[in-house]
């Protein structure tokens, strides 16, 4: 994947594409574990429950649109403007669309997209943006696991070079006209400005687990009728402690809800200085001690990884922590409201 200087193309022109360079880092450093990903999340991520710490740039993108989505087999792609021009048995394929890029990049055709087999991604350009679109057979179930991946991986790899607006999994329209018509021109001067603003930034997470046997010696120690339940149930059939367990496992749960909220504060609190924003996710894990999506310069990662460290330092035995990135800036693109 390449920049270039931008040079006039018609609407829904569309030209060939290069694979972003994956590369792959697994390193243990002071309690953390980092997976340098630009190829393959590690994880699906949850959309509800976000609570934003710092807000990023508020910018309407192409998850807030209505485009047109599907994870049905033989979807059909509607529009707002234009309506189908063509049934969908009238049509082989339909346009899958990933995101919205700047229109001054280049792309070769190895890379591919949701497709069985992968289909060769291409741009649909309009003015000086662009969508990353496949191909997609209306008669192909879309849904599966590997489908999601794809999309991720995808995103992730363009993002690790360029600006991306993500658009959620199964966005497709049914045809590379009505993409312009009905997605990049309506939204051109908005989805311009959010790339301009995610320029030279990238999407990291950071996820904090607790030592499972560290956090209940904690909880135990902390809670004197914890440790009183678990030595009246100790060496006792399951039966006959029914009412003593379910006591000691909600007084664990809610302690370590509450050890939870206050460690993502603390970890919240103490990236801040090196983020562009900040967003907390729901929790993905029982013993998880945090769950962060951090929008970062580029210029400043390596304070934000300091930072980082430094909390690896401070929680060694009890938490461990790991980050995954660059991604594509999933958390930091939809609508203010």
């Amino acid at each position: 994947m390449a920049r270039t200087t931008p040079s006039p193309t018609a609407p829904g022109s569309e030209q060939d594409t290069r694979e972003a360079s994956a590369r792959q880092d697994v390193r243990k450093d002071s309690g953390r574990q980092e997976v340098r990903e630009d190829s393959g999340r590690q994880e699906v991520r949850e959309d509800s429950g976000r609570q934003d710490v710092r807000e990023g740039s508020g910018r309407p993108t192409p998850e807030a649109t209505g485009t047109p989505q599907t994870g049905e087999a033989g979807a059909q792609a509607t529009g707002e403007a234009g309506g189908v021009s063509e049934a969908p048995s009238e049509r082989a394929t339909a346009s899958y669309i990933y995101g919205v890029i700047p229109g001054d990049v280049e792309l070769t055709p190895e890379t591919r997209g949701v497709s069985d087999p992968p289909g060769e991604i291409r741009l649909v350009r309009y003015e000086d943006i662009a969508a990353v679109v496949s191909d997609l057979h209306l008669s192909r179930p879309l849904g599966r696991p590997q489908d999601l991946m794809a999309h991720q991986q995808l995103l992730d790899d363009v993002a690790a070079e360029v600006p991306v607006l993500p658009l959620r999994f199964g966005a497709v329209m049914e045809s590379p006209e009505a993409i312009v018509r009905e997605l990049l021109a309506p939204h051109h001067d908005e989805f311009r400005a959010a790339l301009e603003d995610l320029e030279g930034r990238a999407q990291y997470v950071v996820k904090a687990r607790y030592e499972e046997g560290a956090v209940l010696r904690e909880v135990l120690r902390e809670q004197p009728e914890a440790a009183r339940l678990r030595e009246q149930i100790r060496g006792l059939p399951e039966d006959a402690t029914w009412d003593a367990r379910i006591q000691l496992g909600e007084i664990i749960n809610q302690s370590i809800e509450a050890k939870r909220d206050a460690d993502t504060q603390t970890l919240a609190e103490g990236l801040a200085p090196h983020a562009i924003a900040i967003a907390i996710r729901e929790p993905t894990h029982e013993v998880d001690a945090a769950h962060l999506a951090v929008l970062v310069e580029n210029e400043r990662q390596d304070d934000f990884e300091r930072a980082l460290d430094e909390f690896g330092r401070r929680w060694a035995d009890r938490v461990t922590l790991r980050l995954l990135g660059p991604q594509a800036p999933y958390d930091f693109v939809t609508t203010q409201t």
